[in-house]
């Protein structure tokens, strides 16, 4: 009896759970309908422009609308812009948007505001945006409905990225009001409106009644749950504490199969998981043996198995790359093919750099999945003679430590983008914001330009082999494999639709 009551003061998460579950009691003798959401990490920032983190999306998924979205097929369609159109040149893109749409603060959306959340998104201190809309020179209101984003040269992926957080609207209202502490009450466009967080927790959004496709939704509240370990992920899911949960352990497919008491959703990301190494970001950078000799970071490569990585780590539920985008995309540089295992390679090349024996730190984030594949990779690599220790980071924190510098290597996987720009370029570009790694080269930054510029398919594949002969063997990046999106939710749950971007949508879902 003192065991247990130990381990109750020992996590207070328990009492909040029984809490909680006290109060969807009470919700369900009053008729509403809660949908309960479990994640594998605490989102960041509630910021459109300042997030970064994947699990942030979801919640941006049910609060915050964006100009447009992407479909199973990745085709681009509607949503706050109803339609667009190219100027001759390229280099204006008009929109036309939906009316009758509100904040949810009761504010009009309409053209001006979306030229004050393309503005914001480039300006705010610390956006993590403004890579992204950095060929937007203006924005012109044409009238309330109508507005044009003139570019300081053609634009290939620019309706892609307005898909993601650089195309969601907040209230102009209340982001003016609130400019420092925007992200711990946002107010946005969507079918939900935010309630409560509690950090490690949960996040509560309220239904929206105002919201402009309010048929859509069939819940009166939406609460995601923060849980890190896959295992009480599903034991949750069970027993009927959560509705749906992402990133499910691929060890644990057969065994929701059997039961046949769930759904399961299975289909490939749009990004990747690679090891992110310090090049030149801070100080840390100077005294990392993997950020200098760039044949130190050729024999850690040519030291792992991705093969054997995904068979292990994840049961097989990835497809191997080396590369931003998976070998079956259009844009996967052919010239610049997977490199198989080579370990006597990667002892002559550690010697001749004159460091048989690195030792380094790998910051890995703390889920099941990445716990398993840091063990993989450290296994791995002793056999060519790396000492690697692992960093077990929460998430967010990670983030915040790659991003001063703080860290020698980091176990880091991107959810993807439609578009292999999304993947790209604010990795790599010179002084861009997810550039963790610190690598800056300016003929790389003028091929970048050039891809991003370009309109035709071939011209890009063409630059894309270019960049990847350079930043393939430079290896700020080493790129492990390309996941596979794995949920499992309640059978009684319907409309499930699976987007390559990993997101759930909660327009259509309904129990």
């Amino acid at each position: 009896m003192r065991t247990f009551f130990r381990s109750c003061l020992s996590s207070g998460r328990i009492f909040r759970t029984l809490a909680a579950t006290l109060a969807l009691s009470t919700a369900a003798i009053a008729g509403a309908q809660t949908l309960h959401i479990g994640l594998a990490e605490d989102p960041d920032l509630l910021d459109p422009a300042l997030a970064r983190s994947f699990v942030s999306r979801f919640v941006f998924a049910a609060l915050c609308d964006k100009l447009f979205d992407i479909d199973e097929k990745l085709a681009i369609v509607p949503q706050l812009a109803t339609s667009y159109q190219w100027s001759p040149d390229n280099k204006v893109l008009t929109l036309k948007l939906r009316s009758g749409v509100t904040f949810h603060d009761g504010e009009k959306f309409d053209a001006a505001a979306v030229k004050f959340n393309i503005e914001r998104g480039k300006n705010l201190a610390g956006s993590n945006r403004r890579g992204e809309l950095l060929p937007v020179a203006s924005v012109e209101v044409v009238d309330e409905l109508t507005v044009k984003l003139n570019l300081s040269a053609p634009f290939a992926p620019l309706l892609s990225i307005l898909t993601d957080r650089a195309g969601m609207m907040v209230s102009p209202k209340a982001a003016l009001a609130n400019p420092t502490g925007f992200a711990s009450n946002p107010v946005c466009s969507g079918p939900f409106k935010f309630k409560e967080r509690v950090a490690q927790d949960r996040i509560v959004l309220e239904r929206y009644d105002g919201y402009w496709n309010k048929d859509a939704i069939h819940f009166d509240k939406v609460i995601y749950q923060p849980i890190v370990d896959a295992t009480v992920r599903l034991a949750n899911l069970r027993s009927g504490q959560l509705d749906i949960i992402e990133r499910v352990a691929a060890s644990d497919i057969a065994g929701l199969k059997a039961e046949n008491k769930f759904n399961m959703a299975r289909f490939p990301e749009l990004g990747y998981v690679g090891i992110t190494i310090n090049t030149g970001k801070g100080e840390m950078a100077k005294n990392n043996p993997l950020g200098g000799d760039p044949r130190v970071r050729e024999a850690f490569e040519l030291s792992l198995d991705r093969a054997g990585v995904v068979q292990v780590a994840v049961d097989g539920e990835g497809d191997v790359g080396n590369q931003w985008v998976a070998p079956a995309n259009l844009f996967y540089a052919k010239n610049d093919p997977i490199p198989k295992r080579n370990i006597a390679r990667a002892k002559a090349l550690l010697k001749e750099a004159g460091v048989p024996n690195p030792s380094f730190t790998l910051m890995t984030p703390t889920t099941a999945d990445d716990q398993k594949i840091a063990q993989v990779v450290q296994a791995m690599v002793k056999e060519a003679g790396f000492d690697m220790k692992i960093q077990s980071t929460e998430f967010a924190t990670s983030l915040n430590l790659a991003d001063s510098g703080q860290y020698q290597a980091f176990l880091l996987g991107w959810s993807g983008r439609p578009d292999p720009d999304g993947n790209l370029f604010s990795f790599y570009g010179c002084k861009q914001p997810l550039n963790y790694a610190g690598y800056c080269k300016p003929e790389i930054d003028e091929l970048l330009t050039k891809s991003r510029s370009s309109v035709d398919p071939t011209q890009r594949i063409k630059l894309y082999e270019q960049i990847a002969d350079e930043i393939v063997k430079a290896r700020p990046i080493i790129y492990l494999y390309h996941r596979h999106w794995l949920w499992a939710y309640n059978k009684k749950m319907t409309g499930v639709r699976t987007i390559p971007d990993g997101l759930i949508r909660v327009q259509g879902l309904k129990m």
